[in-house]
C-alpha cells in the first residue's frame, strides 16, 4: 500500500541505537502517512527479532550478510511504495515535528530532489553535514574546517554556526538523514552500490544535480545524530570501508586523480 513517506533504516549490529531511533519515531510520529522499513545487514545482536517484538508494524528485511549501506538502502527503497523516501541512520534521534518540517521544505521547493536537516550531536552542537562536491582541494578544505571546528577555534565556530542556521543549496547533504523524492531516485537508478560505506550520499547528490535538480539544506528541521558510535566498535573495518569508497569515488568522478591517491595511501601505509 502506497504512503506519502517511506523511512528506510539500514542497521548492522546497532541494536541499542536502532531501538532508540525507533522509539523516537514512534513517540512523535510524522503527521503524514508513512511506513518504516528496517534493513538488517546480517547483524548478530538480535536486532531483527527485537524490532519485530517491540514494533510489529515495522517492516524488517534481513539480508543475511553485510551487503553495505548503499546495497541495503536500495533493498529498502525497492520494498516500499511512497512519494518520498527518508534515509535515516540508526544512530539518530528524531525530535517531534522534525520530519514534517523537512518534508514541508522539500515540497515547497519543487526544483529540489533532496533535502537534509540540521544535524546536531547529543549536546546540541551542530554537525557540518553538507558541503561542496568532493575534489582533492575541497576534501583538504573540508577536513581542515572540521578539525578546526572540533578544536573550537572561535572564528571557525562562528562561521559554522552561522552557516548551519541558513537554508541554502549545497552540493551534498549527509546520508545520516536524507529526504528524497522517489521519482528522482528512480531517475538516477537509486544508490551506487560500488560504495560499500561512505560517500554514497555525496555521489547520490551529484547524480541528481547532474540531471539539473537541486539539493537543499533545511535548518528548520533538526535531528540528533549520535555520530560514530557504531564506527567505534570496529575502527579498522570502518577505515577499510572508508578507503575503498574514496578510491571508488575518485575513480568515478575524478579518474585522473586515482593514481595519485593510491600512491599517497600506499606511501602513508593506509593502502595495502
Amino acid at each position: 500500500m502506497a504512503v506519502d513517506l517511506a523511512i528506510v533504516i539500514v542497521s548492522y549490529n546497532a541494536r541499542p541505537e536502532l531501538e532508540r531511533c525507533l522509539h523516537s519515531l514512534h513517540g512523535a510520529a510524522p503527521a503524514l502517512s508513512h511506513q518504516i522499513v528496517v534493513v538488517d545487514n546480517g547483524s548478530t545482536d538480535g536486532s531483527p527479532a527485537a524490532v519485530r517484538e517491540r514494533w510489529p508494524a515495522v517492516n524488517v528485511l534481513e539480508n543475511g550478510e553485510n551487503i553495505g549501506f548503499a546495497g541495503a538502502t536500495n533493498v529498502g527503497i525497492s520494498a516500499s511504495q511512497s512519494e518520498l523516501v527518508l534515509l535515516l541512520n540508526p544512530d539518530t534521534i528524531v525530535p517531534p515535528g522534525a520530519i514534517d518540517r523537512l518534508v514541508a521544505d522539500l515540497r515547497a521547493h519543487p526544483e529540489a530532489a533532496i533535502c537534509g536537516p540540521r544535524l546536531v550531536d547529543g549536546d546540541g552542537r551542530p554537525e557540518i553535514s553538507f558541503g561542496n562536491m568532493i575534489t582533492p582541494l575541497q576534501e583538504v578544505r573540508q577536513k581542515l574546517l572540521v578539525r578546526l571546528y572540533e578544536w573550537r577555534v572561535p572564528p571557525i565556530v562562528s562561521l559554522v554556526e552561522r552557516r548551519v542556521r541558513q537554508a541554502h543549496n549545497p552540493d551534498w547533504v549527509s546520508g545520516a538523514c536524507l529526504l528524497a523524492r522517489r521519482a528522482d531516485l528512480d531517475e538516477v537508478g537509486l544508490l551506487d552500490e560500488r560504495f560499500f560505506l561512505y560517500t554514497e550520499d555525496v555521489d547520490l547528490c551529484a547524480s541528481v544535480r547532474g540531471r539539473g535538480r537541486l539539493v537543499r539544506f533545511a535548518p528548520a528541521a533538526e535531528v540528533i545524530h549520535l555520530r560514530g558510535r557504531s564506527v567505534r566498535r570496529d575502527r579498522a573495518a570502518a577505515e577499510r570501508a572508508y578507503l575503498r569508497s574514496r578510491m571508488a569515488f575518485y575513480a568515478k568522478h575524478h579518474p585522473r586523480w586515482t593514481g595519485w591517491l593510491r600512491a599517497y595511501l600506499r606511501v602513508t601505509g593506509r593502502l595495502r
